[in-house]
């Protein structure tokens, strides 16, 4: 018997049913600027006429280990909304409004169901950033993953006027940082997450623990990572806002730093309650507070930092566009220290 394609492994067909599968998908995310559709060698999408010397800003990233809950659990409808949020998120702290958005899913043995939900996923955290879904790609790879598995990648490209790109110089001691919450561990810590919980502690991923407050632990797990595209583009044109950063991983030590220039450093003064999955976590490692900040977002997902006379409007409209903002400390001079030493905790 002549050997195929078929025979080593990659059913095209399959392929061919999920490209037919995803066009709506990728349709209902059309922004005005997208040029074609779904299914060429390359997505095309123009740069917006009203933006000056516009500057396009790109982000990618994967969603790590979460992904081995989604496989234990067989729930693959909101992962691709952690993707898409862990592209878009890093995008827009320079001010860039998202225009649109790629993925990579390679499997093992393509399973046309599996792979549809995933991108579902990924359109509608698409249609939460307010960027198209421009294309992506589709890999079979017999004996590269196992069974049931599969790995996902992203990116994201934006677009800011040169004259609005905000890249944290003007930030000074005594400006004020603004923070949005998190939605749980978003996509960062799930080694430390899934080793304390599931090894150590030997739960079960339908178990219910009562800090949960009726979720299950799987639920609680892959609580899809909160995106802040609409957000920031209702703030970042009506106050002065100097620097924003995403709160993945590192956490806060790992990730305010890079947003501020040399020698000053943020005093958090306004730290949230933890949220009950990392305080789980903390409870059943045991993991001591330094090693829980430098690995998860503690309930921060996205800062602000915005001059001391601007706290009241920044606050205001990040409110009126739905948001519950808090107040997460003040910058301050700080010296030469280590860089996760330029976050204080109270």
């Amino acid at each position: 018997m002549a050997v195929t394609y078929l025979r080593a492994g990659v059913d095209t067909e399959r392929g061919d049913a999920l490209v037919d599968r995803i066009g709506p998908l990728a349709k209902a995310t059309r922004i005005a600027e997208v040029i074609g559709d779904v299914g060429g060698f390359a997505g095309l999408c123009r740069v917006p006429s009203d933006v000056d010397e516009p500057v396009l800003v790109s982000g990618t990233d994967g969603v790590g280990t979460k992904l081995k809950v989604a496989f234990a659990t067989k729930k693959h409808e909101t992962i691709g909304i952690d993707l898409v949020a862990m592209c878009v998120n890093d995008v827009i702290t320079t001010g860039a409004r998202p225009l649109f958005f790629l993925d990579y899913f390679g499997t093992g043995k393509l399973d046309v169901d599996v792979a549809h939900a995933v991108i579902s996923g990924i359109a509608e955290g698409c249609k939460l950033a307010g960027c198209a879904l421009l294309g992506g790609e589709t890999a079979e790879l017999p004996s590269m993953y196992a069974d049931g598995e599969y790995d996902l990648a992203g990116f994201s490209v934006g677009v800011v006027a040169r004259s609005k790109l905000i890249d944290a110089q003007r930030v000074v001691a005594g400006d004020v940082a603004i923070a949005l919450p998190s939605s749980g561990l978003h996509s960062n810590g799930y080694a430390l997450a899934r080793h304390v919980l599931l090894e150590k502690a030997g739960l079960d991923l339908e178990a219910t623990p009562p800090e949960l407050g009726g979720q299950t632990l799987g639920q609680a797990m892959l609580e899809p990572t909160r995106i802040y595209a609409r957000a920031v583009a209702h703030i970042v044109n009506k106050v002065d806002v100097r620097a924003m950063a995403h709160i993945t991983g590192g956490g806060l030590p790992g990730n305010i730093p890079r947003v501020l220039p040399d020698g000053l450093g943020l005093r958090v003064t306004g730290l949230p309650a933890r949220p009950a999955l990392m305080q789980l976590i903390a409870t059943l490692g045991p993991v001591e507070d330094a090693e829980l900040a430098r690995t998860f977002n503690l309930g921060v997902g996205f800062v602000f930092i915005v001059p001391e006379q601007d706290r009241a409007a920044a606050i205001g409209l990040l409110k009126a566009a739905g948001e519950a903002p808090f107040v997460l400390g003040h910058v301050e001079r700080c010296g030469d220290v280590a860089f996760e030493e330029r976050v204080s905790f109270p």
